[in-house]
């Protein structure tokens, strides 16, 4: 029989594999399909539409209803230019840390799920287990929903589902909800001593960028409402995090390239805020063309995650908080998978080992005691399913 890896083993096998959201990750998900094979346990994939990405899903216990849903990323952010004292795709211990791309976000919890399912399926628990991995994630959950689909035609139909986002294994029951927008604007090149006759699209796009301004300053001024009043910020965030465009500087620059996202706060509609900002758009479109008619500004959704809203007796934060023993409330300001979850009819809450700070920074890292205490929910959790 095919030895059962020990969760740690399973963390080195899969942050060896430098799956960065702009490159496949199908080798990973090869081995993790062979893996759960050699144990009897069958995976279904669910391929991107290039295929050259994939997610993977499995189930284990009784081809029943009402089970626990594992829910992880398989993908990580780059390492370009980032100084790691170590390889980053293999896993360093030192200092009680384990440190390599992706251990604390989400490779450490993927590897505590893979190992709870294959313990759960040689345990034969009576309530069933699930596990999802998706892939790009990173660059706006933009993988999960398909895979969500494909689990619920494939798998008997789940009910409570576990994001191993690390949150120190606190029980999050709430997040901000994220979209995100690629904004072109396109204007018309004159010399710069004639700018008036152009149309400088950067000149035009800062306009945008200064109404976010504008409004982030209105938004932290407001009194928050009561939810979300809970976040840190407690207000919807507007962010260009990259920008490009021009030609050279004594030339209107013919096009501006920049991303526009939102962190909006439970409570607040996402596509009010889409609205807001295509109505500043064509505003500013408007005063373009009326100096070059042929100038125009182009938007197209980049990404869309909808946030976490605490529910009311959700079964996910029963069952999280009977193993953990918080009772505290906890929510947090970055997006996750849970709130695809939960739209489409899961109960979802976010817990996960490591601390989200250390997420996406050179020498990431998880602490040993964090990954231990994963290890620990992941026991009290099988043992869970098999009293069920």
């Amino acid at each position: 029989m095919t030895a059962r890896l020990t969760p740690f083993e399973l963390m080195e096998k899969l942050v060896s594999f430098p799956t960065v959201s702009r490159d496949s990750n199908l080798a990973l998900v090869e081995w993790v399909d062979g893996y759960l094979a050699d144990h009897g346990i069958t995976a279904h994939r669910h391929y991107s539409d290039n295929n050259e990405k994939a997610a993977l899903f499995a189930h284990a216990g009784p081809e029943a209803e009402g089970g626990v849903v594992l829910s992880g990323h398989t993908d990580v952010v780059p390492v370009d230019g980032q100084p790691w004292a170590t390889d980053p795709f293999t896993v360093d211990v030192r200092d009680g840390k384990y440190f390599g791309r992706g251990c604390v976000d989400m490779k450490g919890f993927d590897a505590l799920a893979i190992w709870a399912l294959v313990e759960a399926h040689h345990a034969g628990v009576k309530r069933p287990l699930q596990l999802a991995l998706s892939y790009d994630e990173e660059i706006g959950c933009v993988g999960a929903p398909p895979m969500i689909r494909a689990m619920q035609e494939r798998l008997p139909p789940a009910s409570t589902v576990i994001v191993g986002e690390p949150s120190m294994m606190q029980a999050v029951t709430g997040h901000k909800g994220g979209q995100g927008f690629w904004t072109r604007i396109i204007g018309f090149e004159v010399h710069s001593s004639i700018m008036h006759e152009g149309v400088n699209a950067i000149m035009y796009g800062a306009k945008l960028i200064e109404w976010a301004n504008r409004t982030n300053a209105e938004n932290m001024a407001a009194t928050p409402s009561d939810l979300a009043a809970m976040f840190h910020p407690p207000w919807t965030t507007l962010h260009v995090g990259t920008i490009e465009g021009g030609t050279a500087h004594n030339i209107t620059a013919k096009e501006c390239r920049f991303g526009m996202d939102f962190r909006v706060v439970p409570g607040e509609d996402p596509d009010e805020w889409r609205e807001r900002y295509m109505e500043q758009v064509r505003a500013v479109e408007a005063q373009m063309q009326a100096v070059r008619p042929e100038a125009r500004i182009e938007v197209s959704q980049k990404f869309f995650v909808p946030g976490l809203k605490p529910e009311t007796d959700g079964a996910a934060e029963a069952l999280v908080r009977a193993i953990t023993g918080d009772n505290a409330g906890h929510v947090v300001s970055y997006g996750t998978e849970a709130g695809l979850f939960q739209r489409a009819g899961y109960s979802a809450i976010v817990c996960g080992p490591g601390d989200i700070a250390q997420a996406h920074q050179p020498d990431e890292y998880i602490t040993q005691e964090q990954f231990d205490a994963g290890h620990d929910f992941m026991r009290r959790l099988v043992t869970r399913l098999q009293d069920a």
